[in-house]
């Protein structure tokens, strides 16, 4: 399913007490459509819907694939790649947080910009993968411009890592934040890969800056 259903209006009940923020955020998780259909299907967490209209979208995941999923926890793009790639597929999830198990994917709990850490990936990817979702977004500062860089940086650190690990013909998504990710990446994915594109699917929150990076084809190295 990739809509959410009817809007649902419901008042938070127990304020009293509660930081302004904190009333806010409850009141907002009460009234999505995307949180209850969460839910009521069984994925982690609101951000499965992203990644299904994504995946709708562009037809990205396909049966046994081999995935790695980076900034996974709590599961919710790890469980519809499982679903969408099926038993004959892979998916390593990683994330520094821990995640509880899902079947038909391998978890590690690991801080991907961490010394060693793209060795230890690679070590138990065992070879190359068909696509790479990056989700990863540092802790919220309430800066926007310092959150901007942090994240673009997450970005540019897991477009990196993809062009290391991805098969010919593999993609990349990534989460990028508002006004995209920076010419000079793009620049150098589109050398890369047949198709670059930024993306905000609907299950993005209107009020969030979060867009994605969209990279497929990805070419066969030139040969010196």
């Amino acid at each position: 399913m990739t809509t959410a259903p009817r809007n649902l209006k419901a008042k938070l009940k127990t304020a009293r007490g509660r930081p302004i923020g904190s009333q806010i955020w409850l009141q907002r998780q009460l009234n999505d459509p995307y949180v209850h259909e969460a839910k009521r299907l069984g994925y982690r967490s609101r951000a499965a819907f992203k990644l299904i209209q994504l995946d709708d979208k562009y037809r990205l995941l396909r049966k046994g694939q081999r995935v790695l999923d980076l900034g996974a926890a709590p599961g919710g793009w790890t469980q519809v790649a499982v679903e969408r790639i099926g038993s004959e597929g892979s998916i390593l999830a990683v994330d520094i947080l821990p995640m509880d198990g899902i079947g038909g994917a391998k978890v590690m709990q690991l801080d991907f910009l961490a010394e060693g850490a793209d060795r230890a990936i690679r070590d138990m990817l065992g070879g190359a993968v068909d696509i790479v979702l990056s989700d990863m977004a540092p802790p919220a500062t309430g800066h926007k411009q310092t959150d901007h860089l942090r994240i673009m940086a997450l970005c540019d650190a897991a477009a990196d890592f993809a062009l290391k690990v991805l098969a010919p013909g593999g993609a990349l998504i990534c989460k990028t934040w508002q006004g995209g990710a920076s010419g000079e990446l793009v620049t150098a994915l589109k050398r890369r890969f047949g198709v670059v594109r930024h993306a905000k699917p609907e299950a993005s929150r209107k009020d969030s800056a979060e867009t994605f990076l969209v990279a497929t084809a990805l070419k066969a190295p030139e040969i010196a």
